[in-house]
């Protein structure tokens, strides 16, 4: 493995974690100060708003990727493909807002949050300007990590500063989207050391209007597939509770997605060059190591999060007891337990379809797996979410959207058996798992004497039980999961060692 790909990795995870720790901070001062109803119809609304965010993308971040790396060498050629993409972009932007407009006009239960979506929209409105595609084929981790951690912090700050009332959800509103506007100059700035926005070859759109409609077809179809469960959510519980609840519940998984799709940025730009030159050598083992990092982060966080549901969901919520039903987030650590699961299903596909489908141009198998998952996911959702679980919709919906999720997975990894098998069912995998299943196990074992601790600490106090609890389990698993794989020889953790050695005795 290069470097240059182990130190963006680095970047990327160190990135990711700072903004992690950012959210738990902002989002539970939200969740206490908004309210359930209020962060209901916040994440009701940005779900509605996120579809027409991705209408106008139309899939061109993945194609302008591919299409970048290609020309990233040559200033003029590179400047041309930017433009060409950005022009479209534009285009899109103002036909999605025009949409957007009429149904919310037009639909009652959109007309009556108006303002909260407005508000929210303007986050695809500046996004077009953004240019996130063009530093992702070029590779500039580092830049894209300083500016994000900065914006963000800025975020943060004003969000502590200025929410503490429900009704300033219109704040907290505006200062999400602001965070896209900051990106967007910054952007906007920087981009000119690599581009220049003078027209000097004339645009090609014709030959993107195939790849577009493939790929903005998979981009509708994932953005309407993973919100479908908050969307109808939403229609089915008026008062946005349960959508509160799951919302919170989800938060949780999000993070770890969030690691893995981050590292997507690294990886998918330098598999569309490995694969378009023909390296099929390296081609794998980018996969395998991908893979590798995928389940070294994600087996552990499932075996612990799912033994330590209530302590998380409790700190994001500020609801320490979840012993009354009409609770606030009363349903948020069962959502927690049930959609672990989607932190392996879901980076496993989008690893397959961002290092493998993308540069391989078999985009179709992804497009096939989101139609058909997305109609089982509509289906079940609605029965376990309205009938089987009528009083605890939540739950319903999370069942059917962790079935489905797994669903894809099968059918991602069956038409792409060549590429996955070695990457994924492999004697490292085995040994990833086996010190899971230790860990999951000393969790069950660390919470209850953990949580007592706390109480005797805190003065009887819950949340501090809780952040002892969390914090305990967590360091002890750690601990003990990164022996376990230094003891079985495992690749990534002997990786740092085995560099180590080699610089030394040179």
């Amino acid at each position: 493995m290069e470097d240059r790909t182990r130190t963006n990795v680095i970047v990327n995870i160190i990135r990711t974690l700072v903004m992690t720790l950012l959210s738990f901070i902002t989002f539970p001062w939200v969740c206490r100060y908004l309210g359930a109803n209020q962060v209901g119809i916040y994440t009701w609304a940005n779900t509605f708003v996120f579809y027409f965010l991705v209408l106008a993308k139309i899939g061109i971040p993945n194609l302008a990727i591919r299409e970048c790396v290609k020309v990233r060498d040559d200033k003029e050629l590179l400047s041309n493909k930017v433009q060409t993409f950005f022009i479209i972009q534009l285009i899109t932007t103002v036909l999605s807002f025009g949409l957007m407009t009429s149904i919310v006009f037009s639909v009652p239960e959109f007309r009556n949050a108006n303002e909260i979506i407005f508000i929210l929209s303007l986050n695809f409105l500046t996004g077009a300007f953004s240019f996130e595609w063009l530093f992702i084929a070029l590779e500039k981790q580092f830049y894209m990590s300083v500016r994000s951690l900065i914006i963000l912090t800025m975020s943060a700050i004003l969000i502590v500063a200025f929410v503490s009332h429900p009704d300033d959800i219109y704040i907290y509103a505006l200062i999400t989207t602001s965070t896209t506007l900051l990106t967007s100059i910054a952007n906007l700035i920087y981009s000119r050391k690599f581009i220049s926005l003078k027209k000097t070859m004339p645009y090609h759109f014709k030959e993107y209007i195939k790849p577009l409609l493939v790929l903005g077809s998979i981009a509708l179809i994932i953005s309407f597939y993973n919100q479908t469960d908050t969307l109808i959510l939403g229609f089915i519980d008026k008062e946005k509770g349960e959508v509160a609840s799951y919302s919170v519940g989800i938060k949780g998984i999000d993070v770890i997605i969030g690691i893995i799709t981050a590292l997507s940025t690294v990886f998918i730009p330098r598999a569309a060059v490995c694969y378009a030159q023909e390296d099929k050598k390296y081609f794998n083992r980018l996969n395998a190591y991908s893979i590798n990092i995928c389940l070294f982060i994600v087996l552990p966080a499932i075996a612990t999060m799912s033994t330590l549901s209530k302590p998380i969901t409790g700190l994001i919520s500020g609801n320490y007891t979840f012993e009354n039903a009409a609770e606030a987030y009363y349903n948020a650590p069962i959502v927690l337990s049930i959609l672990v699961s989607m932190m392996l299903t879901y980076s496993l596909s989008d690893i397959i379809y961002g290092q493998i489908l993308l540069p391989t141009k078999k985009e179709k198998y992804y497009l096939f797996a989101l139609l058909g998952g997305t109609l089982l996911n509509v289906a079940l959702s609605i029965i376990l979410g309205v009938y089987v679980f009528k009083d605890k919709p939540a739950i319903g919906v999370a069942i059917g959207t962790s079935i489905t999720d797994l669903l894809i997975l099968v059918f991602l990894c069956a038409t792409n058996w060549k590429w996955v098998k070695k990457a994924l069912f492999n004697m490292n995998s085995l040994k990833i798992l086996s010190a899971c299943l230790i860990i999951a196990g000393l969790s069950l074992l660390l919470r209850d004497p953990m949580y007592k601790l706390g109480l005797l600490i805190g003065h009887n106090s819950a949340s501090t039980a809780m952040i002892v609890e969390l914090v305990g389990v967590v360091l002890v698993d750690a601990i003990i999961y990164i022996l376990f794989l230094f003891f079985l020889k495992e690749d990534l953790v002997c990786s740092f060692t085995r560099k180590k050695v080699i610089s030394n005795e040179e």
